[in-house]
């Protein structure tokens, strides 16, 4: 728990971890609450038709321990990888909650997921069950035979021949279960990562994951929980985001998380949600929130109670963060992380540790520097690799299965983030782009993040992405690829205006050359931009 403070200083002096010898994240986000306060409510589910549900403490972790039980019965044993591919939802968080109760694995997949990234992910995991709802059955049914170690698929919605329903296992009461006494570095979850280069890597954390995310959250949700306060998030609980920014903390800290139905990202929808379950705290990542600025005057229309907005999974910037604040009502506090290492820089508008633009200051109890290809800690102004010293507890145990990416993370004993940034003189770290998606312009290198931020505030772009498109002259030009606001048209004339918007507020070295106006981008399941594919586009195009 983070200690209440007037100041960030007092804060980052008088933090100290207090990691326990025994922890299991099922029984502290389940049962720690149900003995204390079985009628509390823990989840709440948004129906498009008012008929909102809700689930008490009590109920998650009869429910969970239950289908801990019942997992055990079906023959899975501690150690054991069980994949949850299902949406937000009552049964996915108590899913999670039985399976870490198990001392299993969860491994949380994206619905979205095609079938050839599901086949790799289980096959590489070895994962011997998965839990899943009629439309994920659908792929695993298509690719069953190539998984040898898939044994059990539990569907939620339904029972078919070669299946099993959630509800008989979840609904059976386990008088005699007992969680496992699991330790804090017991493998708890994986979560596959798609690098930069080569295939996914499964992160594998422990269940002290769990308590290094907490004094970050509360940092950046001022001092969370106080009363009233309620959470949601329209990332998928499969991301490390959705899952670790959002869900398990707050049910951690005794808030009540808001689940929505999954669906393609509806901005008046997302408005509706948080007016409706009468939301105090959500994680919203940038993505979301650029989209959600197609709804003019979002207050005027939607009774909005917020009190905090956390936002990370790729840079916010400036034009955003002054859009989304005016917007919402409260600044929007910028921190960040990843999968191996989460929530590690925040920034915290109630302490006065806010810096449009820039990812915040090292969130309490972790180290995070600017550092050089040797470990050496770089200078303010210079720009170097974001990198996080261990041992931290938020830190990943390692890469499944993969030990030579495991030890080509480090540098010593700081974690590289493959991450670019800047420290300044206040210690502000600000972002300046993936080493992949850096750009190198007649002797220039160009953070694509900068770029991406001031198209955001011109005002017929919805979405942007830039990136290097190779140049014979210039070694790289920039090329800026635009989703436009629906009230606009594609035209030579736009894209000369929004070429100039970028000029006139950055440099003539870093506006785009070229702009191409698109339908969409590729999004990841977290909603971050998958340069790479724009990258070959451009070069695809000569």
């Amino acid at each position: 728990m983070l200690p209440i403070s007037d100041t960030y200083d007092n804060l980052r002096r008088d933090f100290r971890w207090q990691i326990p010898d025994k922890f299991n994240i099922g029984v502290a986000v389940s049962d720690a609450w149900a003995k204390r306060d079985p009628d509390r409510v823990c989840l709440q589910h948004f129906s498009p038709n008012g008929a909102h549900l809700s689930l008490t403490y009590g109920a998650f972790s009869a429910q969970s321990s239950a289908f801990a039980q019942g997992l055990l019965d079906q023959g899975v044993r501690p150690g054991d990888r069980v994949a949850i591919l299902l949406p937000q939802s009552f049964e996915t968080a108590i899913a999670h909650a039985g399976i870490y109760k198990l001392g299993a694995i969860a491994l949380p997949l994206a619905l979205l997921f095609g079938v050839e990234a599901l086949e790799y992910r289980l096959r590489d995991a070895g994962a011997v069950a998965v839990v899943t709802n009629r439309f994920g059955y659908e792929k695993i049914a298509a690719i069953r035979r190539e998984l040898p170690d898939l044994k059990t698929v539990v569907l939620v919605d339904g029972e078919g021949q070669d299946t099993i329903g959630f509800s008989g296992l979840a609904q059976t009461p386990a008088a005699d279960f007992t969680a496992a006494d699991t330790v804090p570095d017991d493998p708890a979850m994986m979560i596959y990562t798609s690098g930069t280069t080569g295939p996914p890597k499964g992160a594998l954390h422990g269940h002290r994951v769990l308590l290094g995310h907490v004094p970050g959250f509360q940092f950046h949700h001022a001092f969370l929980p106080q009363p009233g306060d309620r959470m949601w998030t329209p990332a998928d609980w499969a991301w490390a985001g959705g899952l670790l920014n959002a869900l398990l903390p707050s049910l951690f800290l005794g808030v009540p998380v808001v689940s929505s139905p999954g669906q393609k990202f509806d901005p008046h929808m997302a408005f509706r949600i948080l007016e409706e379950m009468e939301v105090r705290n959500a994680f919203i990542p940038p993505t979301a929130l650029r989209l959600m600025k197609a709804v003019d005057n979002p207050r005027a229309l939607y009774r909005l109670n917020l009190r905090t907005i956390g936002s990370a999974g790729e840079s916010l910037g400036r034009e955003t963060w002054e859009q989304a604040s005016a917007a919402f009502g409260v600044p929007v506090n910028e921190f960040y992380g990843q999968t191996e290492c989460n929530i590690v820089l925040s920034s915290a508008a109630n302490l006065g540790v806010l810096k449009p633009g820039s990812m915040g200051k090292p969130a309490p109890g972790h180290a995070v520097a600017i550092i050089d290809g040797t470990g050496k800690r770089l200078p303010a102004g210079t720009v170097g690799q974001v990198a996080v010293r261990r041992p931290d507890p938020v830190m990943f145990l390692g890469y499944w299965n993969n030990e030579a990416a495991t030890a080509a993370k480090f540098i010593g004993d700081w974690m590289t983030t493959g991450d670019q940034g800047i420290e300044d003189e206040e210690g502000y770290i600000t972002f300046f782009g993936r080493d992949d998606d850096v750009i190198t312009s007649s002797g220039y290198r160009i953070g694509p993040g900068e770029i991406e931020d001031c198209l955001a505030g011109h005002p017929a772009v919805q979405l942007a992405a830039a990136i290097g498109k190779p140049n014979p002259v210039r070694t790289e030009i920039v090329k800026a690829y635009v989703v436009l606001r629906p009230d606009y048209v594609a035209s030579a004339e736009l894209a000369a205006d929004i070429r100039d918007w970028v000029k006139t507020r950055l440099s003539m070295h870093e506006y785009p050359r070229e702009i191409e106006f698109l339908d969409s981008l590729p999004l990841t399941t977290s909603g971050k931009v998958i340069r790479r594919l724009l990258r070959d586009r451009a070069v695809a195009e000569g």
